[in-house]
């Protein structure tokens, strides 16, 4: 039997500086990665138009009258492709803006390639599904109709519909479902969906929340399955299936 070739993963890097854009692609080039280069939103659009994309890494500030925010709102109206914002200073308001608008993580700069591929690297692969042989509903998460299917990292609301969720949003209310019934500390929530150490101030976990909100709760505003515990984090409050709690 002919072995099947594994496709490389497509990188889009959309920054104004062409040596940032030659440098990132020589090194992810390196490692086995296929990389395209814009300068701009129209060069970004041309580009998603022509390749199948897996991942961007998009420059928050742009000379054009487009920034980085308003590129990564309009993909998300389209798309879930997973979206790391390159920030020129380590404020914490613009890593809040970033994920508001939908962006999976943030890195500021200058940055060491090494912690870009490895966060790069880290994104896709819990993007993946997982190869089971186990029936496909076996590991899903059920509540209040709601069906989170781990393996094949997908949200179905109580009529059968795909919602589209961010990698940071898929990993946010799993974390959440698997912890039912549990208040979960910022701390926590931060360093099991993104793999490491943050300040634990960093309100990015709270725009995460309110996103994941927007999504699954009846009324955002007064949500009964994503609960705030003042103080401290939040808790999961869904009614979770016999399944799912066995």
């Amino acid at each position: 039997m002919a072995k099947i070739e594994k496709r490389a993963d497509h990188i889009l890097i959309v920054d104004d500086e062409a040596r940032i854009r030659q440098m990132v692609a020589r090194y992810f080039e390196d490692e086995g990665f296929v990389v395209h280069g814009a300068a701009d939103g129209t060069g970004m659009r041309k580009l998603m138009a022509e390749h199948t994309i897996d991942l961007i890494l998009l420059d928050l500030v742009l000379p054009q009258s487009e920034d980085g925010l308003t590129l990564a709102r309009e993909i998300r109206t389209t798309s879930d492709i997973p979206i790391i914002m390159l920030t020129g200073r380590d404020d914490v308001l613009d890593r809040i803006v970033g994920l508001e608008v939908g962006a999976d993580d943030y890195m500021a700069k200058p940055f060491h390639l090494r912690e870009v591929l490895a966060r790069v690297r880290s994104i896709l692969r819990r993007r993946r599904p997982v190869e089971t042989h186990v029936a496909e509903t076996s590991d899903a998460i059920e509540f209040n109709g709601w069906k989170l299917e781990q393996s094949r990292r997908r949200l179905l609301n109580p009529t059968g519909e795909e919602i589209e969720l961010t990698t940071g949003e898929f990993d946010m209310l799993t974390v959440l479902a698997r912890n039912a019934g549990r208040v979960l500390t910022r701390e926590v929530l931060m360093n099991q969906t993104r793999g490491r150490d943050l300040d634990v101030f960093d309100r990015s976990i709270d725009a995460q929340v309110a996103r994941l909100r927007k999504k699954i709760e009846v009324d955002p505003a007064k949500p009964h399955l994503i609960r705030s515990v003042r103080g401290v984090g939040y808790m999961f409050a869904g009614a979770m299936s016999p399944e799912t709690r066995s």
